[in-house]
């Protein structure tokens, strides 16, 4: 006898949704992939998503679902500890679903998820002695950087560093080419871009916060 089928749900199917993602990349995410995942027709999707952004926007709220449970329970003696713990938790979430960045910063649609960690982080400021007007201002300056991922300012892909730029516009901008031959790595278990490896998130992240504790105690 062969094993009772699992019923489709709308949680089910953004699983099914992130899986495919984490194992052959957010492009590879295509309804009729799902049906085929779930051993469902594809029409039957429909009756929990309603086309594929909705499965993105599911996504988003699933994922940040998965942040904020893991840092409910952070507790640190300094706000600026605190902060930092979750952010860096944040990260590490990220970093078991790389392609989930992009798709964050994507989507037009408001997760309550999203605004639920956000919400947790000003009040954890606003406790810290942030007013709330700092703690906008420090929403600003963080960025995506509150979320645990930051955007690249270069991105040249799988086509490598320095060594790849022309040589007529290498010739224009020597500077820029002498520093990313410097820092070019291949690292890609550590990284959500092409340089935002672990050591230059948390410099980023640590000289915000600095200036955010400086402001805090002016």
């Amino acid at each position: 006898m062969s094993a009772p089928r699992i019923p489709l749900s709308r949680d089910r199917v953004l699983r099914a949704a992130i899986a495919i993602a984490d194992a052959d990349g957010v492009g590879a995410l295509t309804m009729r992939r799902l049906a085929r995942e779930l051993d469902a027709e594809a029409m039957s999707l429909y009756h929990h998503v309603t086309n594929k952004d909705d499965v993105l926007d599911g996504v988003v709220d699933v994922i940040a679902g998965e942040i904020n449970a893991a840092v409910e329970h952070i507790t640190a003696p300094t706000w600026k500890a605190a902060a930092r713990e979750r952010i860096l938790t944040a990260r590490s979430i990220f970093l078991r679903h790389p392609w989930a960045p992009a798709v964050f910063a994507g989507r037009t649609t408001v997760s309550f998820e999203v605004v639920r960690y956000h919400d947790r982080l000003v009040g954890l400021m606003h406790d810290g002695g942030f007013t709330y007007d700092l703690a906008h201002h420090a929403l600003h300056a963080l960025g995506s950087r509150a979320l645990g991922f930051a955007q690249e300012l270069f991105d040249p892909g799988d086509a490598g560093g320095a060594a790849e730029v022309p040589p007529e516009m290498a010739a224009a901008v020597p500077n820029l080419v002498g520093m990313l031959a410097e820092v070019a790595h291949d690292d890609p278990g550590s990284t959500l871009g092409w340089c935002d490896d672990q050591f230059e998130f948390e410099f980023g992240l640590d000289l915000v916060l600095d200036g955010l504790e400086r402001l805090r105690t002016a």
